[in-house]
């Protein structure tokens, strides 16, 4: 069970035969309001919509790269330009959405995506996509965070990790949806206009949104940050819970990452696939991630339910995939055959689906409502970063390397020893039970039963 400062005055009288903690837990429980999953939906097809943004270049690489003539390294830039803003404007919009509704916000990221992909309609050069690519990174830099919460507005702690994993899968989704349709458009028409399709496409979510988008009841964000103890950011943010969730998902960022911006490029050129096979084929990775995101939130909320602690149900479940994905990646170059190497690096790099689902979850459980929006954009600006470094990485191990094939193999073994590592300390250091209670020893200054009719955290 996910632990409590103090119970609740509900908690005290409810539930006390079969524990302080269960009966903390259960008292200060909410009723999900209705509406909370059509937000959910619409927050879902937004990241459907930010994930085949992010791919599309990825999965256009090899005709980009011939129309315009660039070395392996500048491809890996133009990857890598993507994150130029992405973390700084993530925590700024962070900080934005602890006093401004998340539904204006998540508007205005959304039509920054949309128009941002319209310029490479036409003809377009190197530098001009990499300028719309630097503006598309700081549009869709603090979606991730904004979404998640605007969604924990509408959910009690103990119900979140099926709501997270079903926003987590919208990469997953983004990826499996866009793929084949926007491959298709780039077999048989441009990747001008793929580029194209998917400003369109955020243009009608953005109506979507309009109509039906709105902020969560469970939680006034104005109101809390008066009456709602604090605790102060420097504390929160080298809490060994943070810094465990930082470092073991900047492992898993470097694998999406290299995803998004290599896979295609590795089936086609490295493996010697068709464009068109690799249309299919690169949705593998996240069909499995899919999965196993699905799967992680379902079996965290199981273990919740069945009084495992948040150490177990959040912190082991989502570590342990990440070291047993780095080491199914390292055994790639000493296997024979493309089938068996594509089958390892689907399995590897979809186990690291698990810690995506449980990480905002565990920050969650010890931010003041008030301050989690910050602190979980704070969280996304820094795994990201690796967003930055892996794609050109893999392109200078590319370009240095003996053969093509070589390259590639060297660089999912960087992606392997990363992942290793991150797991490892990630293992470590979530303990978000204990956590809550040291952070906020002292700290309650506010009577517990005005901040549970307030909020559910």
């Amino acid at each position: 069970m996910s632990a409590q400062a103090t119970p609740s005055a509900a908690a005290k009288t409810v539930g006390t035969s079969k524990g302080a903690s269960k009966g903390a837990s259960k008292g200060a429980s909410k009723a999900t309001p209705k509406g909370a999953w059509t937000i959910v939906f619409l927050l879902f097809l937004l990241m459907v919509v930010n994930f085949a943004d992010k791919i599309v270049v990825g999965l256009a690489g090899v005709p980009i790269v011939t129309d315009m003539k660039l070395e392996p390294a500048q491809f890996g830039l133009l990857g890598s330009a993507f994150f130029f803003l992405f973390s700084i404007s993530a925590i700024v919009v962070g900080f934005l959405v602890n006093k401004v509704p998340t539904r204006w916000v998540l508007l205005t990221l959304a039509v920054i995506w949309a128009l941002a992909q319209f310029p490479m309609v036409g003809a377009v050069s190197f530098t001009t996509l990499l300028i719309c690519r630097i503006v598309l990174g700081a549009g869709e830099g603090p979606a991730a965070s904004v979404a998640m919460h605007a969604i924990y507005k509408w959910f009690p702690d103990e119900k979140r990790a099926l709501p997270t994993a079903v926003l987590t899968q919208g990469s997953a989704f983004g990826v499996i949806l866009a793929v084949p349709a926007l491959n298709w458009i780039i077999v048989n028409h441009s990747w001008h206009y793929a580029f194209g399709a998917l400003g369109v496409i955020g243009l009608i979510w953005v109506c979507a949104w309009l109509a039906l988008g709105k902020e969560g009841p469970l939680e006034d964000t104005q109101t809390l940050a008066v009456s709602e103890p604090k605790i102060p950011y420097i504390r929160l943010l080298t809490s060994r819970t943070f810094l465990g969730c930082v470092i073991a998902t900047f492992g898993a960022y470097w694998a999406l990452s290299l995803g998004l911006t290599w896979f295609t490029s590795f089936i086609v050129k490295g493996l010697g696939f068709s464009q068109s096979d690799a249309g299919w084929i690169s949705i593998l990775p996240w069909v499995f991630g899919a999965t196993i995101v699905i799967l992680t939130g379902w079996i965290s909320q199981v273990m919740m339910v069945r009084g495992y602690t948040t150490r177990v149900s959040r912190g082991v479940l989502g570590s342990v995939p990440l070291i047993i994905g780095g080491l199914i990646l390292a055994s790639m170059p000493h296997v024979a055959g493309s089938g068996l190497q594509i089958a390892l690096l689907v399995v590897g790099a979809g186990l690291c689906g698990a810690i995506y689902v449980v990480c905002p979850p565990m920050l969650g459980e010890f931010t003041p409502a008030s301050q989690r929006g910050a602190i979980l954009a704070i969280y996304g600006a820094l795994y990201t970063l690796s967003g930055v470094i892996a794609p050109y990485v893999m392109g200078k191990v590319i370009e240095r390397a003996g053969s093509t094939i070589d390259g590639y193999l060297t660089g999912f073994t960087i992606n392997a020893v990363i992942m290793i590592g991150s797991g490892v300390v990630g293992l470590l250091l979530l303990w978000p039970n204990t956590e809550k209670a040291r952070l906020t020893r002292g700290a309650a200054a506010q009577p517990a039963p005005l901040k549970r009719a307030i909020s559910p955290t």
